[in-house]
C-alpha cells in the first residue's frame, strides 16, 4: 500500500483503540471495535480472503435460489448502469458469500485477486469491517470508502452494500457494488449506494411476489410511497398471509399476528383500503364470470366458492346483471 495510505489507515486504527471503552460514535467505529474485540482480527494481516469449497459453494448457492431466480434481472440492470465505472455487482447469502456476480471480463483478473468473487467469505467476522460484513452486521446500507476498510490489505476497495430480506423478512443476504479503482471518488459512491438501495428493493419485491404467487399483493398504503418493498400478501378472505420486513416494520405485523388470522383491514385501516379491497374482490369476480362466458356455476368452480355464495358475492358486487 502506499505510505500516505498505510499512514491514514493507522491513524484510523489509532482513532478507534483511543475511543477505549466508551460507546462507539458511529457505525464504522462500532465495526472496527467489533472487529479488534469480538472477531480479535489484525488489521495489518496480509493472509488471503477465505474462500469456500466448490461442494461448499454449491450448498451456498441452492439456499440462496429463491431470492437468487428473483434477483436475475435487477442484478443485469444494476450491472449496466455501474460496470462502465469499472465496479462489480455481488449478491451475497446471509453469511457474506457472494453466490452470483456481475462484471467486465477485462476486469475478472483483478477481481478475483481481491476476492471479490463468488464463494469469498466477506463476513465481517473473518474480513472486518467491509461493506458487505458491516451490512449484514448492522442490518442496513453500508458504504466503506477505501481506507475505512479494517484490513489493510482491502484499503485499495469502495463498496457499498445493502441488507436484502426474504419474503418471510429474515435477514437473506446483501447486494454489495465493488470497486478497486483508485480514482473512485465519494459523490461517484453516493449515486452507487442509491442504486443500490433501489435495487435491493427490487429484489425483495420480486422474491416476495414470487413466494406469494397465488395472493393479491397489496402496497401498504401510504408506507408504498416511502419504501416500494412494503406490501402484503393478501388471501381471498382478506386475511394477510405474508408481509415484507418494510411492511412488518412500519405496521408493527409478527409471525403471531399472520398466524392469528390477520385482516387486511386490521392493518391498513378502513375507508379507502376497504373499497381497495372491494375492488379487488370485484375484479376477481369479473374475470372468473368472464373465462367462463358468465356461467354462475363454472365461475364459481374456478373461484372455488359455491354456487350460492357466488350468487351472495354478486349481488353484494352489484354485477348480478353480468351472470347467467
Amino acid at each position: 500500500m502506499g505510505e500516505r495510505a498505510g499512514n491514514d489507515h493507522r491513524s484510523l486504527i489509532k482513532q478507534v483503540l483511543d475511543d477505549g471503552a466508551g460507546p462507539a460514535r458511529s457505525a464504522l467505529a462500532a465495526s472496527w471495535r467489533r472487529s479488534m474485540t469480538l472477531y480479535g482480527l489484525d488489521p495489518e494481516s496480509q493472509g488471503q480472503v477465505a474462500t469456500l469449497t466448490e461442494g461448499q459453494l454449491r450448498a451456498a448457492r441452492e439456499a440462496m435460489e429463491p431470492v437468487t431466480q428473483a434477483a436475475q434481472g435487477v442484478l443485469d440492470r444494476l450491472f449496466l448502469a455501474v460496470g462502465d465505472a469499472g465496479c462489480c455487482v455481488l449478491l451475497c447469502d446471509a453469511s457474506g458469500v457472494p453466490v452470483e456476480r456481475r462484471g467486465m471480463a477485462s476486469d475478472d483478473d483483478t477481481f478475483h485477486r481481491w476476492g471479490l468473487w463468488p464463494g469469498a467469505v466477506w463476513s465481517e467476522a473473518v474480513e472486518g469491517t467491509n461493506g458487505i460484513g458491516t451490512a449484514l452486521a448492522e442490518k442496513r446500507a453500508v458504504t466503506i470508502h477505501r481506507d475505512q476498510h479494517f484490513h489493510a490489505r482491502n484499503i485499495g476497495l469502495s463498496c457499498s452494500s445493502h441488507p436484502i430480506y426474504d419474503h418471510l423478512g429474515r435477514l437473506a443476504g446483501a447486494l454489495d457494488v465493488s470497486s478497486c479503482r483508485a480514482d473512485q471518488t465519494e459523490a461517484m459512491l453516493g449515486l452507487i449506494t442509491a442504486a443500490v438501495a433501489d435495487a435491493a428493493r427490487a429484489i425483495e419485491s420480486q422474491a416476495f411476489r414470487k413466494a406469494f404467487s397465488e395472493a393479491r399483493i397489496v402496497l401498504a398504503g401510504d408506507v408504498a410511497e416511502r419504501n416500494t418493498a412494503a406490501l402484503l400478501a393478501v388471501d381471498r378472505d382478506d386475511l394477510v398471509v405474508g408481509a415484507t420486513r418494510a411492511a412488518r416494520l412500519a405496521l408493527s405485523i409478527t409471525d403471531e399476528r399472520i398466524a392469528g388470522q390477520l385482516a387486511a383491514s386490521e392493518v391498513l385501516g378502513g375507508g379507502s383500503i376497504e373499497a381497495d379491497l372491494l375492488e379487488a374482490e370485484r375484479g376477481a369476480v369479473r374475470r372468473a364470470l368472464a373465462l367462463n362466458n358468465g356461467n354462475v356455476s363454472a365461475a364459481a368452480r374456478g373461484l372455488g366458492v359455491s354456487r350460492a355464495t357466488l350468487h351472495r358475492k354478486l349481488h353484494r358486487l352489484g354485477l348480478a346483471g353480468a351472470a347467467h
